[in-house]
């Protein structure tokens, strides 16, 4: 998830008449820019469901389709023609070594290159293929599977392929922990929340399904080696789990079976209205393997509805069949909403205020009035969130609530009272899910108890949600536009801000990639508050997005930035980091070269058609580990950026 906006109540000066290079006007310029939004709105108009929802594509690497498709031969429902279609996909993603990576131009992966290859298994594919035999040449070379990440352990073991007694046990007793408990359920992240109980099921009961082939070819040359930790603490979580795995073997019947009851209730009771679980992928497949595995049968209605879910995430077209990770409308929908209204002519037309209001109104009835596992760390606490998904009423997030109200502020809307009280919720509720250090994660507050990232399992992404620049800055200059940027949440929230700031002036994101996309959060969240433009954490952040400007005008960052710091503010030049640096600069009250020449680059780059095309990925799942290719980020943020740079 990636959040922007300046708020409307602070936005600058404009850059005169027209874009202003040492002083001479350059009216060409700013003609051509004026036509690149007109172009860019246009096509944005364009995409607007006609229910007043925007949503594009959220593109990820193939283990997503790889493990549908071991989904669906585990449950006895895999088709050919469902597999051929997602093989396609698969085969499209494999480099000319033979691998697959995480995001575009990534390094080569292990664990996604032996998913993908055991899917193409499935379909057929014969391992004297040579694209077959590259993908294992590599798997060996790199450790085979013994060195695979632990998920991947988990699919090989569910077909025999790797024993489960080499997967770190899971206990389903976990869910008999109360909330204060270290280890329990709510230490972890909802994302990882979800995935690990209904893991710790899957785990209990160790199925095995053989595949129609052996994998031999896969296995390294050295063997497995249990994880032994390489701290204190990671290597007393080792002793745990050799403890658990000999409790596996025989735990004590009467708490098993109330672990596995709750633990099945627990999930049940989490499936959304789509048939999902928090709308994402990996809880999904783990929950209905739990619920299959707890006698549930394939018709049971909370399976069905799962499998149903699944085909509405499902993108079929010339390219192949792909899963969506995960989609994004109410988020989409927002930030659509900031860009047209960021980008709105003098006199807009009544087709600007038409779809404004339609999409504003389809906001307003995704609000969350109910609790979600939020309320366990903020029981007093009313519900007023947003989610991310069209349907996730267990987990609505700060990130998405602050951006939505953001966008209904700027609306004019005929029911303005509604709207208002939306707002109000909304503001309460996002103030209220502050965490006690006064930053903000996106779904839980105060959720950072560290100790499980030490847990031999969670050996991929981030399992907890502790407060992060970006989300924080998004909840910050929603405050700050709503007239609250005095009240004490505020302030701390500035206060934790202003602390998180790099060395080098840079802010590091979350949800986006990565510094440039937290600088161009933070920027315009430290104006909006009040932090003057000359003092010292705008001017260092103004150095360090001058620094980083690439010889084309552009800038761009790569994922590799979260994992080496050579790439941290480098890479080739994309439309939405382009746009994050210039949303910043813009903030700061730049109006120089770098701004006129980051301009010129997205005018430049400006499809015929007003959209703009993207390669790398630039959105964040897990950092270091998973990352998102969104689709409508290439055109909300230039039109943004290029709409406020003129306004």
């Amino acid at each position: 998830m990636a959040r922007y906006t300046e708020s409307m109540a602070t936005s600058s000066e404009p850059l005169a008449d027209d874009l202003r290079v040492g002083g001479q006007a350059t009216s060409a310029e700013a003609d051509a820019v004026a036509s690149a939004i007109a172009r860019g709105r246009a096509r944005l108009l364009s995409l607007q469901h006609p229910d007043g929802w925007w949503k594009g594509e959220l593109e990820t690497n193939v283990t997503m389709d790889a493990e549908d498709l071991l989904l669906r031969e585990f449950l006895g429902i895999r088709d050919a023609a469902v597999t051929e279609r997602a093989a396609r996909w698969i085969r499209s993603g494999q480099r000319d070594d033979g691998t697959w990576g995480n995001f575009p131009g990534a390094p080569a992966d292990l664990s996604t290159t032996i998913e993908a290859y055991v899917a193409l298994r499935l379909a057929g594919d014969p391992p004297e293929a040579e694209h077959m035999r590259a993908a294992a040449a590599f798997v060996r070379g790199a450790g085979g599977l013994e060195r695979a990440r632990v998920f991947t352990h988990i699919w090989l073991a569910l077909f025999g392929a790797w024993p489960w007694e080499h997967v770190p046990a899971i206990a389903p007793e976990l869910m008999l922990l109360p909330p204060w408990a270290p280890l329990n359920p709510y230490d972890f992240a909802c994302w990882a929340r979800q995935t690990v109980v209904a893991l710790a099921v899957v785990r209990s009961y160790r199925p095995v399904r053989p595949l129609p082939f052996a994998i031999d070819e896969l296995h390294g040359d050295e063997p497995w080696r249990p994880p032994a930790g390489t701290t204190p603490r990671g290597r007393a979580f080792a002793a745990l789990d050799r403890l658990l795995q000999a409790y596996e073997r025989r735990p004590l019947r009467w708490l098993r079976e109330l672990a596995l009851e709750r633990a099945e209730h627990w999930i049940a009771d989490r499936q959304e209205a789509d048939g999902s679980w928090g709308g994402i992928q990996p809880p999904w497949v783990y929950s209905l393997i739990a619920l299959h595995l707890r006698g549930r049968p394939l018709d049971d209605p909370t399976v069905r509805r799962g499998l149903d879910g699944l085909e509405s995430f499902v993108i079929d077209d010339e390219r192949g069949r792909r899963l969506e990770a995960c989609q994004s409308p109410v988020w989409d929908t927002a930030l659509a909403v900031v860009a047209l209204e960021d980008s709105r002519p003098e006199a807009p037309g009544p087709e600007h205020a038409d779809a404004v209001r339609r999409a504003a109104d389809w906001l307003l009835d995704r609000q969350i009035l109910a609790r979600g596992d939020w309320a366990v760390r903020r029981p007093e606490l009313e519900p007023g969130g947003w989610a991310f998904e069209f349907e996730n009423a267990n987990y609505p997030d700060v990130d998405d609530a602050a951006e939505v109200v953001l966008a209904l502020r700027a609306v004019e809307h005929p029911d303005a009272e509604r709207v208002g009280r939306a707002i109000d919720r909304g503001v309460r509720w996002i103030e209220g899910m502050q965490s006690a250090d006064g930053g903000w994660g996106a779904f839980d507050a105060d959720n950072r108890r560290t100790l499980i990232n030490d847990l031999p399992f969670c050996d991929f992404g981030e399992v907890i949600d502790p407060p992060s620049a970006d989300v924080s800055a998004h909840a910050l200059e929603m405050l700050a536009a709503v007239g609250r940027a005095r009240v004490p949440a505020a302030r701390a929230g500035l206060a934790w801000l202003l602390a998180g700031q790099e060395p080098d002036g840079s802010w590091v994101g979350r949800w986006g990639v990565n510094h440039l996309y937290g600088t161009g959060a933070v920027v315009p969240a430290l104006v909006a508050m009040g932090v003057g433009r000359d003092e010292q954490p705008i001017r260092r952040a103004v150095r360090w997005l001058e620094e980083r400007q690439n010889d084309d005008g552009g800038w761009g960052e790569d994922c590799r930035s979260y994992d080496d710091p050579a790439w941290i503010g480098r890479g080739e030049s994309t439309p939405s980091q382009t746009a994050w640096a210039l949303l910043a600069l813009h903030a700061a009250g730049e109006r120089g070269d770098a701004v006129r020449r980051g301009v010129a680059w997205l005018v430049g780059k400006q499809r015929p058609d007003g959209g703009w095309d993207e390669g790398p990925f630039t959105g964040t799942g897990f950092p270091g580990d998973f990352y998102i290719g969104y689709h409508l980020y290439r055109l909300v943020f230039p039109l943004m950026a290029l709409g406020r740079c003129v306004r």
